[in-house]
């Protein structure tokens, strides 16, 4: 077991079912269980999966300031996100290279929950309430529960009145299994689902009840690691593992760009009143990299740091590569020279001594235009 210095309530249950809980983001994580994670994905893809995502850093953002805080610190204009809704967001340096992404939960007019990964928001935001009216607190107690795949409605529907209708990146405050909880349809699958956000105190029997009663809809426990086949499908990224933080340029300081990494669509159109605005813009057209899918023949999966070649020449590194059996290919999420961040291009990629053909593919490979995770029923 990891020597963290944040705890889930459900360590036990993730330990019982063959996890050794290995460190990310400071929470010891079930990064596996005993089983294939292959049937992990399987489950999420095709009915559903409860998974433990608590290591996100959960903030309350509260005050008269709060709102222009955040609206100097991400890249979205936030009055347009009313109580009730939120918005995925990314966070520059002034270089206007991108330091973290987060969501952006409206909880009341003056009031905000902001949840990020393994990045700088939170410094980021402590420095900026500094002599403002507004405070900031880390909740570690709230836990984060994500019920993904497409029979996540079909259970929340039976025990939560007005599921069904709540929109794509909105959320509602209400009672599930006797217990306060948020919960919001968001995820990182690329599948509808949902995040239930609880106290600590109530996530063990939240955690239970949702895997005995969803049994019959095919609703297991899936672990962490499952994130990473379900993201390269999907084209979600996942900081710093993408980024040139993990892959730096020679003789260049880490950061990427926006237009780089294919996030330009978080800044909101016409802003410019956020960190790194000028610098951002003045990226545009000096990309050095783009993030592209490479579509790999046979079953071998590609490795994170492996080469990509094409016609003799390297062009990239492949940053998080997996095998599906469902759809019965092999992908991989790979930083690209921008001049080959086009379909069909023959490729081969390096794997130690082993060496994969395939070409190039445009992102998302699964459901390119997002309507599972957004439909409306």
């Amino acid at each position: 077991m990891a020597y963290s210095w944040r705890h889930s309530a459900l360590s036990d249950r993730h330990s019982a079912l063959g996890s050794a809980l290995e460190d990310w983001n400071g929470m010891a994580t079930a990064w596996t269980y005993r089983g294939d994670v292959q049937d992990d994905y399987v489950a999420i893809r095709t009915h559903a999966g409860l998974m433990d995502v608590s290591g996100l850093k959960k903030l309350h953002l509260v005050g008269p300031h709060a709102s222009a805080i955040l609206n100097y610190a991400t890249t979205r204009d936030v009055r347009k996100i009313t109580p009730g809704r939120s918005a995925y967001a990314t966070v520059l340096n002034d270089q206007g290279k991108f330091i973290d992404d987060c969501i952006l939960y409206r909880t009341g007019p003056n009031s905000w929950m902001v949840v990020h990964g393994a990045g700088a928001l939170h410094e980021v935001l402590a420095g900026m309430v500094v002599g403002r009216n507004a405070s900031l607190l880390f909740d570690d107690d709230l836990h984060d529960l994500s019920l993904q795949g497409p029979a996540a409605v079909e259970f929340l529907a039976q025990h939560i009145p007005g599921i069904r209708q709540l929109k794509y990146f909105h959320h509602m405050q209400t009672v599930l299994f006797g217990a306060p909880v948020m919960i919001s349809r968001t995820g990182y699958t690329g599948e509808r689902g949902y995040e239930i956000f609880c106290k600590g105190e109530d996530a063990p029997r939240i955690w239970d009840t949702i895997l005995a009663d969803g049994r019959s809809l095919g609703i297991v426990a899936t672990s962490f690691t499952a994130l990473d086949l379900l993201r390269v499908e999907s084209y979600l990224l996942f900081y710093p593992y993408d980024n040139s933080e993990m892959y730096p340029f020679e003789q260049e300081p880490v950061g990427d760009s926006l237009w780089e990494l294919g996030l330009e669509f978080t800044v909101s159109p016409k802003k410019t009143d956020f960190r790194g605005a000028a610098a951002h813009y003045a990226l545009k057209g000096h990309e050095r990299i783009k993030i592209y899918g490479l579509l790999l023949d046979g079953q071998d999966v590609a490795q994170g740091g492996d080469a990509v070649y094409a016609q003799g020449k390297k062009i990239g590194v492949v940053t998080c590569g997996m095998f599906s059996s469902l759809t019965n290919q092999s992908m991989a999420l790979a930083r690209l020279d921008p001049s080959c961040a086009q379909a069909g291009i023959a490729i081969e990629v390096h794997s130690g001594e082993k060496v994969f053909k395939g070409i190039t593919h445009s992102l998302p490979f699964d459901d390119p235009k997002k309507t599972k995770r957004t439909v409306k029923d």
